[in-house]
């Protein structure tokens, strides 16, 4: 009851209102919402705060930015959501708020697609070394065949291809990677979806930013190939799979094509298939199917890994 109340006296004021409605519609930094809002920075962030400290409003550190969305599985998260629903769709204050943010999008689609153009050819020239990437869609999305996904995670997203593939499959979904201007595309990319169950954070594969047994799906695709420790990257992505889970890997078959290490910063040279089936199998993992997709010069190989499902121990009949 009192977190309710308290969720209630914070939503109960205009700018906090117009807050949320734009926190549902996007993951906003406070300069983004001082644009959009036009007021003082002191006064936005107050707001922000008193938003947060209610769990209406998640917030999240990215380097040195910081990034405010509507409260999605913590705190209030269901009110915020009805609140926002509440809000008349003709209200003309609210409109004027949506239209400035469809220019801030526009800003930051701008910047992303940049930023795309001119790495573009550097993915595409790997993706003609192997089969066609919807081929490994295919076998990625068969891989959680009639598995119901509550949390869902992706391990060094990139561009957020992952998330538009798996998002409409899971309650929640979750894209992590080491690269800012990689999350700003993906998050350009899954809103652009409208996939407002979707979304990116900063995060290091070696210690990923979740608690034991949180996830209930997570892929790593094409990132075990940059890891110095690749077999730590399996331990630590293990860890935070719920029993019953599934992680699937998809990477590279060990190969000879050297440029890839000297120009695209590879550290490893492909994968046997049964090396990544010992990781699995040592960090806890049970050993599921296998895909090899050949191509050439390079071989995608798809591992389908299981947690175990957790024992049911059945009490002595008196």
């Amino acid at each position: 009851m009192e977190s309710l109340l308290q969720g209630l006296k914070a939503a109960g004021e205009e700018t906090r209102m117009r807050l949320l409605v734009l926190c549902a519609h996007s993951e906003l930094t406070v300069s983004e919402l001082i644009q959009i809002l036009g007021q003082s920075q002191p006064r936005v962030s107050r707001h922000l705060k008193l938003l947060c400290e209610a769990g209406l409003i998640d917030r999240f550190q990215e380097g040195s930015w910081v990034y405010y969305r509507l409260a999605s599985k913590t705190g209030n998260s269901e009110l915020a959501r009805s609140l926002v629903d509440l809000v008349p769709e003709g209200d003309s204050v609210v409109a004027r708020d949506l239209e400035r943010l469809s220019a801030v999008k526009q800003a930051r689609m701008d910047a992303a697609s940049e930023y795309f153009r001119e790495n573009a050819s550097r993915w595409k020239e790997i993706r003609s070394l192997y089969v066609a990437e919807k081929e490994v869609e295919k076998l990625l999305l068969r891989a959680f065949e009639g598995m119901e996904i509550a949390d869902f995670l992706d391990i060094g997203t990139g561009t957020g291809r992952i998330l538009e593939l798996m998002g409409s499959r899971a309650d929640y979904a979750v894209g992590i990677d080491t690269s800012r201007e990689m999350l700003a595309y993906a998050r350009t990319a899954i809103e652009d979806a409208d996939l407002r169950n979707c979304q990116v954070r900063l995060g290091d594969m070696y210690n990923l930013p979740f608690s034991n047994e949180t996830q209930d799906a997570i892929v790593i695709h094409q990132v075990l190939h940059f890891a110095d420790r690749p077999q730590q990257v399996i331990e630590e992505a293990a860890r935070v799979l719920r029993p019953g889970g599934r992680l699937v890997v998809a990477d590279f078959a060990p190969h000879s094509v050297k440029y890839l290490s000297e120009d695209h910063a590879h550290r490893q040279m492909g994968f046997d298939e049964n090396l990544v089936w010992n990781w699995c199998e040592a960090a806890g993992l049970q050993k599921g199917q296998s895909f090899v997709l050949k191509g050439d010069p390079l071989t995608v190989i798809i591992w389908v890994a299981h947690a175990a499902e957790q024992e049911v121990v059945l009490g002595e009949v008196s």
